[in-house]
């Protein structure tokens, strides 16, 4: 494992795979996702100064290769794309094509991949992907914004590619991860833990507590539904009595976490009131428990839909995962809602069922 030696102590370096080209993954003006993101992430993280960390290696990122892509994806859906490029046609109301989108989304997946490479080859325990984590694309379908799912090309790789037999998917975006829990549904060798808003309130309107899994998979799809205004207390309690007990138990081989700045208070789709602080949590959470679990792991990032604070969101995930302690003020003033402890009681009667509907499955 390589490691750089700062002001005489021994730290972990953290390679972000990032390409220029990522912007194209972009729906057009007025759409909520736009490219634009990517670049303003990484102006903002250049101004923070924090590319001249050492801990903190930008590194060109490449596209993946369309075998990659058959991992998970039939050739079907793939030429169905291509062909919907050419006629602006959507693969969902929310999801549209044009021209490009899927050598543009082949961009987000080589991201995704070449940090997976990175950690399996030695050069850290930790990397990142910039834009990954398009969990709603099934195997013969898109939707959500997603096209292809890298996260689930990920899991995949490592089960047909490195015979990995115990992955565990940490998914903390805000929506549910329907598309990966989907494709994963029916084996016990990935274990997926998705932490998202409450699906009454929230697409894809699945991710209930008793969606456990089918056959083989039966217990290994763990769903944690948080109330609306989900804060900081709320996910650290998840963190305990759930993920950190599920790691120790599964003792996963590698963790992949995907989900960006979308559970934030101020997250124009979406009503949970986790705090820039939270985030940071979030990518410390994924850190503490690759270190516990002696593995290793890459954290997806792509999520978010308040383009003020989502280069901080996301900065914030990476300063947690690298753990360095960089001060973040909040871009935008922050409701009263993150500090409601009735929000925190709601969150235990969640957690009291997730228990009660997995206890044949795990030991909490």
């Amino acid at each position: 494992m390589k490691v750089t030696l700062i002001g005489g102590y021994w730290v972990n370096v953290v390679g972000i795979m990032y390409s220029e080209d990522l912007i194209t993954y972009d729906f057009g003006e007025g759409h909520p996702f736009r490219g634009k993101r990517f670049s303003d992430f990484l102006i903002t993280f250049q101004q923070l100064g924090l590319d001249e960390l050492p801990q903190l290696k930008i590194i060109q990122s490449r596209p993946c290769s369309f075998e990659d892509l058959l991992l998970v994806h039939n050739e079907e859906y793939l030429e169905i794309i291509k062909q919907g490029e050419k006629r602006y046609e959507s693969l969902s109301l929310d999801t549209p094509l044009r021209p490009g989108m899927l050598e543009a989304a082949m961009n987000v997946v080589g991201a995704s991949l070449n940090a997976l490479r990175y950690v399996i080859e030695g050069n850290a325990p930790f990397a990142v992907g910039m834009g990954g984590g398009m969990h709603h694309a099934f195997p013969n379908s898109g939707g959500g914004f997603c096209i292809v799912n890298d996260v689930a090309i990920c899991a995949e790789y490592l089960r047909k590619k490195q015979g990995s037999k115990r992955i565990l998917i940490l998914d903390t975006d805000a929506h549910y991860g329907d598309g990966t829990a989907k494709i994963f549904y029916e084996t016990p060798e990935v274990l997926f833990i998705s932490i998202h808003q409450n699906p009454a309130t929230l697409y894809p309107g699945t991710g209930y507590i008793r969606e456990v899994g089918r056959g083989e998979g039966e217990g290994y799809n763990v769903n944690i539904p948080m109330p609306v205004y989900g804060n900081d207390p709320s996910y650290d309690l998840v963190y305990s009595e759930i993920v950190v007990p599920l790691v120790e138990e599964f003792k996963p081989e590698i963790i992949i976490r995907n989900g960006g700045s979308d559970p934030h208070f101020s997250d124009k789709l979406t009503d949970l009131g986790v705090s820039l602080n939270g985030l940071r949590r979030m990518g410390a959470i994924h850190r503490e428990i690759i270190q516990s679990s002696g593995s290793h792991g890459i954290s997806l990032i792509g999520s978010g839909y308040n383009p003020i604070v989502l280069p901080y969101g996301w900065t914030s995930i990476i300063l947690g995962l690298a753990d360095i302690n960089f001060p973040l003020e909040e871009p935008i003033q922050p409701p009263s809602c993150i500090n409601d402890k009735a929000i925190l009681a709601q969150t235990k009667k969640v957690l009291e069922e997730v228990k009660d509907t997995h206890s044949a499955y795990w030991s909490f």
